[in-house]
C-alpha cells in the first residue's frame, strides 16, 4: 500500500466514530470499590464509593487515582459531575512517577461556567488537552449536572467528545511539534489512565474502555 492510501486509511479509521476491531468493553470501575486502581502520589483515603459512583472528597490523599494496567489505543468513556467552580481531569497515557498532566496527557474537566475561571485560556477548559490544544467548543452543563466524555486514541491522534459532540481532533506529532517542550506527555503512545485530585469534590461513574489493535 503506497503512502497516500495509508495515510488515508489511517485517518478514516482514527476519525470514524465507530471502533472497527475494538473488543467489547469492559468496565474500568466495578461500581462497588476500588479494584483495579490505584493511589498515586499518596494514599487514597480520599476516594471511595458509594451507589455506583467513584467520588473524591478533594481533601488530602492521593492526588489521583490510576489504572494498574497500561493502556495504548482505546476508546474510553465516562461520565462525570462536578461542583461549582469544580476543577479534574482525565489523565491518558501518564506514567507511573512523574506529573500526569506534564509528563502524561491530560483531558480538562471544568465548571466552565464558575466565575473562579473566567480568565483562563482556551486550552484549559473541559474537554482541552490540558495547556495545548483547545476545545473547538464549549458544550458543557451546568455545575451539579452529569456529563458524559468519550476520548478515543489511535495512534498518533486523539479526538474527544463531551456530552455527544466532538469538540477535540489533535494529530499529537503536530501538538509534541509545537508544545512537546512544555507538555512532553504528548510524545507519549501508552500508560495508565487517571482521574484527578486539584482540590475540588469530583464524582465519576459508568467508566468504560475498549482496548483497539495498535495501528
Amino acid at each position: 500500500m503506497n503512502d497516500f492510501r495509508s495515510k488515508a486509511v489511517a485517518l478514516l479509521f482514527i476519525w470514524s466514530v465507530g471502533t472497527v476491531g475494538a473488543d467489547e468493553g469492559r468496565a474500568l470501575f466495578n461500581g462497588k470499590d476500588l479494584t483495579g486502581w490505584q493511589g498515586m502520589q499518596g494514599p487514597p483515603d480520599n476516594w471511595g464509593v458509594k451507589d455506583g459512583v467513584l467520588a473524591c472528597t478533594g481533601g488530602k490523599g492521593a492526588q489521583w487515582l490510576a489504572t494498574e494496567e497500561e493502556f495504548a489505543d482505546f476508546d474510553l468513556s465516562l461520565e462525570f459531575k462536578l461542583p461549582v467552580n469544580g476543577n479534574s481531569g482525565v489523565f491518558i497515557r501518564a506514567p507511573r512517577k512523574g506529573t500526569p498532566y506534564v509528563d502524561g496527557m491530560e483531558i480538562q474537566l471544568l465548571d466552565d461556567y464558575g466565575e473562579k475561571w473566567k480568565n483562563l485560556k482556551p486550552d484549559q477548559f473541559t474537554g482541552a488537552i490540558y495547556a495545548a490544544v483547545a476545545p473547538s467548543r464549549r458544550v458543557t452543563r451546568k455545575a451539579g449536572e452529569w456529563q458524559v466524555m468519550r476520548i478515543l486514541c489511535v495512534g498518533r491522534s486523539c479526538a474527544v467528545w463531551v456530552n455527544g459532540e466532538q469538540i477535540i481532533k489533535a494529530d499529537l506529532d503536530k501538538v509534541a511539534a509545537k508544545y512537546g517542550q512544555k507538555v512532553p506527555g504528548v510524545k507519549r503512545n501508552s500508560g495508565l489512565i487517571g482521574v484527578q485530585n486539584h482540590g475540588d469534590p469530583v464524582s465519576f461513574r459508568k467508566i468504560v474502555i475498549k482496548k483497539l489493535p495498535l495501528k
